[in-house]
Formats: C-alpha cells, sequence, structure tokens
C-alpha cells in the first residue's frame, strides 16, 4: 500500500518525489520505514532534504531494505564503515580515497557488470562545491513503456554485454587483477524485470553497455545509439542539484543516472550503499 502520512512531492510528472518530514534514522518506526519502501517501489527515486544523521544511520536504513554489497573497489571504501563506498576528490597522501573524483560521469547503473546487479543505492551528500556536480536521473520504465516498436521488438528477449572495463576505461581508473577476476564483462537482459513489483524496464547504459548479443556489430551498434538517444530525452530525465545533507535513495533495477562534471578545486564527499534484492522474495530476471 502507497504511503499517506509523510508528505510527498512528486519531481516529475512520471517518476522521483521528494519525501518530507522524515529522518533515515536507526531508529525509524516500522510503519514509517514500510511507508518509505513503498514510495520508492512506486516514484523509484526518492529525494530526503536536510537529513542530519550518522553514517550508522545510512548503513542500518539501507541494510533494512536488503543486503548491502561490499564494493569491488576496496581501495575506496571508507575504513571504519567497508559498506559506504566514498565518491570524492579529496586524497590523502596524494591518494585519491574514493570513487569517480571530478569529471563527468556518463550515463550507467550502479553494478550491472555483476551476476547479481543491485537493486538499490542511498546517496549521501557531506561536502557539495558551490557549482556543478549535479545528478541526473532516467526513468527507465517509462521509457521502455513508450519504446517505439521497431525497438520493442529488438530488445524484447534479448540480452546485453555490460563491461565493468569500457566504463573505467572512460570515467575512471582500471582495476587491479583481483577486481579485474570479479567482474569480467557479462550478459544481462536488455529488458528487465523488477524483482519485487515485476514491472518492466530498459536496461541498458552507454556507460557499460557494449553489445546487443546476437546481433551483428554495425546492427548492435545502430540499435544501442538509437537506445542510448532514446533514454536519455528530457521526458525521462530527472536532474538533482545537491544541497549538503541531502540523501536520494533510487531503484537501480528501473533507473540509470549520471553526474555534471564541477570544479575539482572544491571538495566534494558523498557515502553511498549499495542494495541487492532479498533472496526470499526476488523475481528473476
Amino acid at each position: 500500500m502507497v504511503a499517506k502520512s509523510l508528505e510527498v512531492r512528486p519531481l516529475t510528472d512520471t517518476f522521483g518525489a521528494e519525501v518530507l518530514g522524515v529522518t533515515l534514522s536507526r531508529q525509524m518506526d516500522h510503519d514509517v520505514f514500510d511507508e518509505i519502501k513503498a514510495l520508492w517501489l512506486r516514484y523509484e527515486v526518492l529525494l530526503f532534504r536536510g537529513q542530519d544523521i550518522e553514517k550508522e544511520d545510512l548503513i542500518e536504513f539501507s541494510r533494512r531494505v536488503g543486503p548491502l554489497e561490499i564494493h569491488v573497489r576496496e581501495e575506496w571504501l571508507n575504513k571504519k564503515h567497508p559498506e559506504l563506498l566514498q565518491i570524492t576528490n579529496i586524497r590523502e597522501d596524494g591518494k585519491p580515497t574514493g570513487a569517480l573524483a571530478d569529471g563527468e560521469v556518463g550515463w550507467h547503473f550502479d553494478q550491472i557488470y555483476l551476476p547479481k546487479p543491485a537493486v538499490g543505492s542511498v546517496l549521501y551528500s557531506v561536502k557539495i562545491p558551490p557549482v556543478g556536480g549535479s545528478t541526473h536521473f532516467a526513468d527507465m520504465t517509462t521509457a521502455y513503456a513508450r519504446l517505439p516498436r521497431h525497438l520493442k521488438d529488438v530488445v524484447d528477449g534479448r540480452n546485453a554485454v555490460q563491461s565493468y572495463t569500457a566504463f573505467n576505461q572512460t570515467y575512471s581508473t582500471t582495476v587491479n587483477s583481483k577486481q579485474s577476476t570479479l567482474t569480467p564483462d557479462i550478459a544481462h537482459p536488455l529488458v528487465r524485470t523488477h524483482p519485487y513489483s515485476g514491472r518492466r524496464a530498459l536496461y541498458v547504459c552507454p556507460g557499460m553497455t557494449i553489445s546487443i548479443s546476437g546481433l551483428p556489430d554495425d546492427e548492435s551498434r545502430a540499435v544501442l545509439d538509437e537506445l542510448f538517444d532514446w533514454t536519455s530525452r528530457e521526458e525521462f530525465v530527472y536532474r538533482h542539484d545537491w544541497r549538503v545533507s541531502d540523501a536520494i535513495m533510487w531503484d537501480n533495477a528501473c533507473t540509470m543516472h549520471r553526474r555534471d562534471d564541477f570544479d575539482g578545486e572544491y571538495e566534494r564527499l558523498m557515502y553511498r550503499t549499495t542494495i541487492l534484492p532479498q533472496a526470499d522474495r526476488a523475481i528473476p530476471f
């Protein structure tokens, strides 16, 4: 049942909502948590402003949604709380302490390159540059529902190859041999069935999708380019301009995201949890 006691402000016509008057605390009331989860499944992206919370609050709230994944990039995990991936340009002893420092980061799904992809993420802002660094989210459920028939006929029933290596070559740094072994290229359905709701959404992104299985290279490239253009249309996108202490919880099964660049002279620090489906409730791909 959709939440009724929490005040909600839609962010776009089709997805995304700001939830007011709630703190993502470890002590959150069970009924309030259930309402938030229902809103998350309905709106796909939830914004919580003014979250004066500790790292432990972020971790425990996220863990109530589902098991937390420890990211393969252990060099960018918080030293005391490995459940938190640090998204930052802050360096210590000349070395980066987090992922995706200060450039533009293209459209992607978190962990689309793993055998068991994430179903959710929560990102919490600690330090924000005065300009730039906005995050954009794309509604892949609506993008699939409105997909032109000629593209639906191609994507339905087909797989696409996802590559963390390709993403790192463009937006990040290379992985070590251990991390490379854990993240080989992998094929997933082009249309993902949501593990809880059963809704269908496009599961393809410019940052990591490199080919469509079973199609010649030139045809695969042409279809992907058309899909990338379609899914990034303004009608499917919400742009978020960050404030300190914002938290955003998004559905990784049906939204992709990207980040604008920003001036690296300013520090940016964010903490992210990555949420896996609950095994006893999940619908397979």
